[in-house]
């Protein structure tokens, strides 16, 4: 399947280790600057936590960022940025926040309830899949009219405006990969008299999906 995972929404989740409170906290975010303020917030939010850890991982430019936040190096923000690689998920940004319970985790410990917080989050958040979508306008006679509602609806097609005039002027969107066989169902209903125009192509999310 083309494209690539995001987090359908934000997600919350909480561990508790040895009294050790940790707060997962995941969103999808679309650019550095706004995973940089979804960090702060948390801070702001949680700010008599002894640590706020936080990593992101943006797809445009291959962004890869983590703060250990003065816990032990390598024992937070790389764990939980291993976390969302691991299942190949873009434009997120996590922040796990832990209120010291006055037990020593060790360097294992923290590793596995900091990436643990992290998934929990993530799968609190639920996943979408971001792939291509084609915009097209498609004219339309209106004796073809509802024929032609069932074909964008075969080819997965949602139908997001109708222009009502001499003839109709329907505004479809539908997965990239499926306007070569509109084109041609179209094509083969008006015989020949109908066309598709391409307006854009762009990345949009679908439906949520539950994180494995």
């Amino acid at each position: 399947m083309s494209g690539y995972w995001v987090p359908f929404g934000e997600g919350t989740a909480e561990l508790v280790e040895k009294r050790s409170r940790f707060i997962g906290r995941v969103f999808r975010v679309s650019s550095e600057a706004e995973a940089r303020a979804k960090i702060e917030a948390v801070k702001k939010e949680h700010y008599d936590a002894r640590h706020n850890c936080w990593c992101c991982l943006l797809r445009e430019g291959g962004v890869l960022r983590y703060s250990d936040d003065g816990e032990p190096q390598g024992t937070a923000g790389q764990p939980m940025l291993n976390v969302f690689q691991r299942e190949e998920v873009f434009d997120v940004c996590c922040v796990v926040t832990r209120y010291f319970g006055g037990i020593l985790l060790g360097a294992g410990g923290l590793v596995r309830t900091y990436s643990g917080a992290a998934k929990a989050a993530l799968c609190a958040a639920g996943l979408s899949r971001m792939s291509l979508w084609a915009t097209v306008l498609l004219p339309c006679t209106y004796p073809l009219f509802e024929r032609m509602k069932l074909t964008v609806e075969s080819c997965g097609g949602i139908i997001e405006d109708c222009d009502y005039g001499a003839d109709v002027l329907l505004t479809v969107t539908l997965p990239a990969e499926a306007r070569g066989t509109l084109e041609a169902k179209v094509t083969e209903l008006s015989a020949g008299r109908l066309t598709a125009e391409l307006v854009e192509e762009a990345f949009r999310p679908g439906p949520r999906m539950e994180a494995k």
